[in-house]
C-alpha cells in the first residue's frame, strides 16, 4: 500500500486488502492509526513510516506484533515490513510504499514446533538490525537539521548538469525561497547566466578541485517577481566523489557578506570623505590667517578677528556632524551667527532650504562676516537696529534651484559707502563667486546695509 505524508491511503493492492481484511475503497482516503489503532506497537510503525519519509531513505521493520480487527474480532497478527520513500516529479518525497508480509502462520509454526536450527540467532541479527536502523535515522535526523539549520547557505548538486538534490533554509533565503529541488542550476537560478558560476561549477566538476570565492558579486532575484539585486557572497565548491573516488556532485557552502562589504565601502567613503574635508577646511583656515594677516596687521587685532572667523567655522561643523555631514539648513545657519545678538534683533523669512555641506562651510562664512560688519559698524552696533534676511527658491531654465537670499539692515547709523573694499567685503564676494559659483551685490544705502546673494544649488 502507499501512504502520503499525512498517512492517509492513497493506493492498495488485492494481497493488502486480504491481509488486513478491509477493502480498498474502506483505505483510500483514511488515516493509517484511524483504521488500524494499536497502543502497544503503533508508535514503532509510525516512527518507521515517518523515518522513510523525512530521511527519503527505506527502513524496515523486521519483525512487530499488531493488531488487525477481522470478522470475527481484534486478533493479534505478526508482520515484517519495509517501508520505501516515492518521490514525486521535483524530487522531493511525498508518498510511502508499505510492502508487508503477513507472516503470523510461521510464527505459530514456530511456537508449536520450536525455534528452527539457527532461527533464534537470525531473529536476534533481525531485531539487532532494526536497532542499528532506528539509531543510524535519528543520527540521520539530526544530521538533517543541522544542515537545514546552520547559519551559512548549503546546496548539494547531483552530476554534471548541477541538479539541486538538497538545499537549507539560509540557501533559500538568499534565492528568494524558490522550488529548486530537482532542478538544474540553469533552470532554477537563470539570472546567473553570463555571471561566470556556470562554467566554474562545470570546471570544479570536470577538475575535481574545490574553488573559493571571496565577497564575489552575484546579480539575483530574492523576492518572487521581483527585480535583480546586486548580492556579495563568500562561498567554496567542493566536488563529492563516490567509493572510487569519481565526481558524482558538488556541495556548494558559503555565507552572504553584502552588509559587511557595503560597510567596508562606506567605511572607505567615509576616510575619503573625511580627508576631502580636512584639506579643504584647511585650506579655508590657510586662507582666512593670510588674509586677515593682511587686514589686521596688528596683533592683537589679528588675534580677535582670525579666532571669531574659527569660531564661526567651528560652530557649523559642530551643526553638520550633528547632520553626519549630510547638510544643514539655511535658517539654522542663519540663527547660528544672530541669535548672540538676541532674537528681536534679527528677523529671518525664507522657505526650507537644505544646504550641502560644502555650501554650508561657505554660508557660514559669509553670514559671520556680515553679521560681524553689522556689529562694529551697522546695525547691530546700536540698541535699536535690526537686521532683516529673506530668501526665495525658484527653478532655473533647465530645472535647477536657484537661491536669492536678501540681508537688509536697517535702524542702525548711518551708513556712508567706503573707499574700498576691505577683508569682509573681499572674503563675501570671493567665497558666493569661487565656491559657489554665484552672484553678489552689495549696496551701501544711508539707511542700512543691503546684500543680495544669488546662486544655483547643488542637488534638485
Amino acid at each position: 500500500m502507499v501512504l502520503d505524508r499525512q498517512l492517509r491511503y492513497v493506493e492498495a493492492n488485492a494481497a493488502y486488502e486480504a491481509a488486513v481484511f478491509r477493502s480498498r475503497e474502506e483505505l483510500i482516503g483514511a488515516h493509517l492509526f484511524d483504521l488500524f489503532p494499536d497502543p502497544e506497537n503503533g508508535e514503532r510503525l509510525r516512527t518507521s513510516l515517518q523515518g522513510a519519509l523525512d530521511t527519503g531513505q527505506p527502513d524496515t521493520l523486521a519483525f512487530i506484533p499488531y493488531d488487525i480487527r477481522t470478522g470475527e474480532g481484534v486478533e493479534r497478527r505478526y508482520w515484517t515490513a519495509v517501508h520505501t520513500p516515492v518521490r514525486d516529479a521535483s524530487g522531493e518525497v511525498a508518498f510511502v510504499m508499505q510492502n508487508t508480509v503477513d507472516v503470523t502462520e510461521l510464527h505459530r509454526l514456530r511456537q508449536q514446533a520450536g525455534p528452527l536450527p539457527g532461527e533464534t540467532d537470525l531473529l536476534q541479527r533481525a531485531r539487532e538490525a532494526e536497532t542499528a536502523s532506528r539509531t543510524l535515522q535519528r543520527e540521520t535526523a539530526g544530521l538533517r537539521d543541522l544542515f537545514m539549520q546552520a547559519p551559512g547557505f548549503m546546496a548539494v548538486l547531483s552530476g554534471p548538469d548541477h541538479v539541486f538534490t538538497l538545499s537549507n533554509a539560509a540557501y533559500q533565503q538568499v534565492i528568494g525561497h524558490r522550488d529548486i529541488l530537482g532542478k538544474t542550476v540553469a533552470e532554477a537560478l537563470p539570472e546567473l547566466a553570463g555571471q561566470g558560476f556556470y562554467d566554474l561549477l562545470d570546471t570544479v566538476f570536470r577538475t575535481g578541485e574545490p574553488y573559493v570565492g571571496l565577497s564575489a558579486p552575484v546579480t539575483l532575484v530574492r523576492v518572487p517577481g521581483g527585480v535583480p539585486e546586486e548580492r556579495f557572497l563568500d562561498f567554496i565548491y567542493q566536488p563529492i566523489r563516490d567509493p572510487e573516488g569519481a565526481v558524482i556532485g558538488i556541495f556548494v557552502e558559503g555565507s552572504d557578506v553584502t552588509e559587511r562589504v557595503r560597510a567596508e565601502e562606506q567605511r572607505k567613503l567615509l576616510l575619503d570623505e573625511l580627508n576631502h574635508r580636512v584639506k579643504n577646511t584647511l585650506a579655508t583656515v590657510q586662507s582666512i590667517a593670510a588674509q586677515t594677516v593682511r587686514a589686521t596687521p596688528d596683533p592683537v587685532a589679528f588675534r580677535a578677528a582670525f579666532e571669531a572667523r574659527l569660531m564661526a567655522l567651528s560652530g557649523v561643523h559642530n551643526v553638520l556632524t550633528s547632520a553626519n555631514w549630510e547638510g544643514a539648513r539655511l535658517d539654522e545657519l542663519l540663527g547660528l551667527e544672530l541669535s548672540p545678538y538676541g532674537a528681536a534683533r534679527y528677523r529671518l523669512d525664507g522657505p526650507l532650504v537644505k544646504l550641502s555641506a560644502q555650501e554650508a562651510l561657505t554660508f557660514a562664512l559669509v553670514t559671520h562676516e556680515l553679521a560681524t560688519n553689522a556689529a562694529k559698524y551697522g546695525a547691530l552696533s546700536t540698541p535699536d537696529g535690526c537686521v532683516r534676511v529673506t530668501w526665495s527658491v525658484t527653478r532655473d531654465d533647465v530645472g535647477g534651484r536657484r537661491l536669492t537670499l536678501d540681508w537688509r539692515e536697517s535702524d542702525g547709523p548711518t551708513v556712508v559707502a567706503p573707499t574700498r573694499h576691505g577683508f569682509g567685503s573681499r572674503l563675501i564676494q570671493r567665497s558666493i563667486q569661487v565656491d559657489m559659483d554665484g552672484e553678489t551685490t552689495m549696496a551701501f544705502d544711508p539707511d542700512g546695509l543691503r546684500c543680495r546673494i544669488a546662486l544655483r544649488l547643488s542637488g534638485d
